[in-house]
């Protein structure tokens, strides 16, 4: 185990979970726990945005959303993949279903290898369940029987609906990507995985359901809870806990297979030259302020995320200093000592990592886009179609800029939950100045932002292929519906 320092890793590993909140590691994902005991982890790594779209041009892209188009999607400067194979790495993508991070948006650039599972988009019903993870998930859940039925009758044999998630296929293109990587000895390697099972609606395999809640919750519990979530129920305290153990044990379903991904790697000699780096892309909200999943809301619940980096040779070490996940892509081109090219908007962490060298970042921002409501439907994804709010942390303070303008400062030592905000007076000036201007500079990034909300065309493209028209939105900060419950995609 060499590298550290300046001696690159012989291979990254970069594994994203879906929805993944800080706090969702436990006792029931000892391997990821396992990973931050003995890598670098960072306590307060934010995310770029409340849900995929707007988290992932950090993670695999070089700018964050918006910087050079009004559609979600990586920008026009090379990808992170582009850069590495550029240099010579081999590349492998396997995302195990999320339609947002597709061809269809530019994330298969640069990937010798890439796979999403959704070959069934290029008809309009599989265009609408590739970026609706949610009702995909359902579909197939409640198709199972059916399916499983059939399958008997052709004299085959299913797997539990577990497979919603694409888990035993992603594990597969995973395990012949590291083999493919030890072959040969000679070209470096990056591999990306992205999990979906912390995504609703949450259908682990029976017994990881088991093992969280000791029996106590069965397929009548976790449908019955699912039923009242997306019919927009009031969500009891019963019905809460249930959402939470199947989301624990999707976590714990995760964490098994991580496992077995690391267990392959160390099976091919390759364990102790790979630079593993795990990562949440969002949130997830559990009635935290209100809601279910991850509606267009800022707070830490949403953005805040499991970050961990654990590369040969570097000591272990916890990070409390706020870094957002745009730090990726330069963190792992420094591991793999490639130089990352000057577009990229993050800085390595590395130096962090092997010389504890503390992150030196202004306030770490985070974007979202609203509609009418916090829940209206679809919620907005490209630019024109809701109007921006935008979020700044330091350690010490939470800012949020609501889409009204409203501002919220949060004590983040006193106050964690986000709950109460304080008097801006409370906040030393210079304090407050640099979270205001860090808002300020996010919000000036967003592509022609000036014209936001004028009703200007973007000259982007949906799923159709179509032209998006810009309108104008007003977005009420009444919400009626605050305490009630919905499921919000991506």
């Amino acid at each position: 185990m060499t590298p550290a320092g300046d001696s690159p890793s012989r291979g990254v590993l970069l594994i994203t979970v879906d929805s993944l909140r800080a706090d969702a590691l436990g006792p029931h994902t000892p391997t990821l726990r396992e990973l931050a005991r003995r890598g670098t982890a960072f306590e307060t790594a934010v995310a770029g945005g409340n849900w995929t779209p707007f988290s992932f041009p950090d993670l695999l892209g070089a700018r964050p959303v918006f910087a050079d188009a009004s559609t979600p999607g990586p920008a026009a400067d090379p990808t992170l993949a582009e850069a590495l194979s550029s240099a010579g790495v081999r590349t492998a993508g396997v995302n195990a279903g999320n339609g947002f991070l597709t061809e269809y948006y530019g994330y298969d650039r640069g990937f010798d290898a890439f796979e999403s599972f959704l070959d069934g988009a290029r008809t309009p019903v599989g265009r609408f369940l590739t970026t609706h993870p949610t009702v995909n998930g359902w579909v197939q859940y409640l198709g199972w029987p059916l399916g499983n039925a059939a399958a008997r009758l052709r004299g085959h044999e299913r797997r539990h609906a577990v497979d919603t998630s694409h888990l035993h296929a992603l594990e597969r293109r995973a395990l012949d990507a590291v083999d493919a990587a030890a072959a040969d000895d000679d070209q470096p390697f990056f591999l990306w995985l992205h999990y979906m099972d912390t995504h609703t609606p949450y259908v682990p395999a029976p017994r990881h359901v088991r093992a969280v809640t000791d029996g106590e919750i069965g397929s009548f519990q976790t449908l019955l809870g699912h039923l009242r979530a997306g019919l927009g129920k009031e969500v009891d305290e019963g019905t809460l806990r249930t959402l939470r153990a199947l989301y624990d044990a999707a976590a714990r379903q995760v964490d098994e297979s991580v496992e077995r991904v690391l267990g392959e790697l160390s099976a091919a000699g390759l364990r102790d030259e790979t630079t593993v780096i795990l990562a949440g892309d969002h949130g997830e909200e559990f009635l935290d302020h209100g809601h279910l999943a991850h509606y267009p809301k800022l707070y830490d619940e949403l953005v805040r995320v499991p970050f961990i980096v654990d590369h040969p040779g570097a000591p272990a070490r916890r990070e409390s200093a706020p870094v957002p996940l745009r730090d990726v892509p330069p963190t792992v081109c420094d591991a793999l000592g490639v130089e990352a090219p000057a577009a990229f908007a993050g800085e390595s962490l590395l130096p962090t990592v092997t010389e504890a060298t503390p992150p030196e970042r202004g306030p770490v921002t985070s974007i979202a886009l609203r509609g009418e409501s916090v829940t209206s439907q679809p919620i907005p994804r490209r630019l024109g179609d809701g109007t921006p709010l935008v979020s700044a942390r330091t350690r010490e303070w939470t800012y949020i800029r609501e889409p009204d303008g409203e501002v919220r400062v949060f004590d983040r030592k006193r106050d964690p939950g986000e709950r109460d905000p304080v008097d801006h007076d409370r906040v030393p000036a210079d304090a407050f100045r640099d979270l205001e201007r860090a808002a300020d500079d996010r919000l000036a990034l967003l592509s022609d932002a000036g014209d936001v909300g004028t009703g200007d065309d973007t000259g982007g493209h949906d799923g159709e292929g179509r032209r998006p028209t810009r309108t104008t939105r007003c977005p009420t900060r009444s919400d009626a519906d605050s305490t009630r419950s919905a499921t919000a995609d991506g």
